[in-house]
């Protein structure tokens, strides 16, 4: 009995030695994230979860880091895994605070009204939480309201799209059916004069004069020969 008391003991030692590294590193994370150095600080976190990958605060601190840094999708990924736990933990609203602020950071305002709604459930007076859960409304409506936009502008350009084909294709259609009957092929095609009609009506004028000055000297060179015909019978 004594012996197996003093291997649990040994078995406690080594375990309680095992997991003081994770704290103390958490410690170091937590000096240098208020420092400000947040590179240094995401290190010592990362050290901790070597040390106990189920460290909540290492995990949730690392996020924290990683927020700083702008690591925005990676900060979100290391708020998911603690999901589970969050309603265990005595800092689930900080949580759920944090998890808001990293859907704001990254656009997702869906995900950002519904974490500082649960941050609400819990501590509804935090003046901060609310002014954030108002803000991620308002930005919701109005990215619903430019993707529906979007796609209302979408389905014009395509059915603007589908009629301008449309009109090709009657047009092709009707060329080639002109083809067939052979319109169009050897037809002339009227042209547009570029003249004024006063232009028109002095070129029909000189067009004229032209011809009564050929008739008058038709009939001169007619009168003349006569003449000759005569005169040679007069002889």
């Amino acid at each position: 009995m004594k012996k197996l008391i003093l291997i649990l003991l040994g078995l406690a030692m080594c375990l309680a030695a095992s997991a003081q590294p994770d704290k103390a590193d958490v410690r170091r994370g937590n000096r240098e994230f208020r420092r400000g150095h947040y590179p240094q600080a995401d290190i010592f976190y990362r050290r901790a979860l070597l040390a106990d990958s189920t460290s909540f605060a290492a995990r949730y601190n690392l996020a924290g880091a990683l927020y700083r840094q702008n690591n925005i999708e990676e900060a979100g990924r290391q708020l998911e895994t603690l999901r589970p736990a969050v309603a265990d933990s005595r800092y689930a609203a900080r949580y759920w605070f944090n998890t808001g602020d990293v859907a704001l950071a990254a656009k997702d305002y869906k995900k950002a009204v519904d974490a500082f709604r649960e941050t609400l459930i819990l501590e509804p007076d935090n003046m901060e939480a609310k002014e954030n859960y108002v803000y991620a409304r308002m930005m919701l409506k109005n990215q619903e309201q430019n993707q529906d936009q979007n796609q209302d502008q979408k389905d014009q350009n395509q059915e603007q799209n589908q009629d301008q084909n449309q009109d090709q294709q009657d047009q092709n259609q009707d060329q080639d059916q002109q083809d067939q009957d052979g319109d169009g092929q050897d037809r002339p095609q009227p042209r547009q004069s570029d003249m004024t009609p006063q232009q028109m009506q002095q070129m029909l004028k000189a067009i004229q004069a032209k011809e009564q000055e050929t008739q008058d000297k038709v009939n001169r060179e007619k009168a003349e020969a006569l003449g000759a015909r005569q005169r040679d019978k007069n002889w």
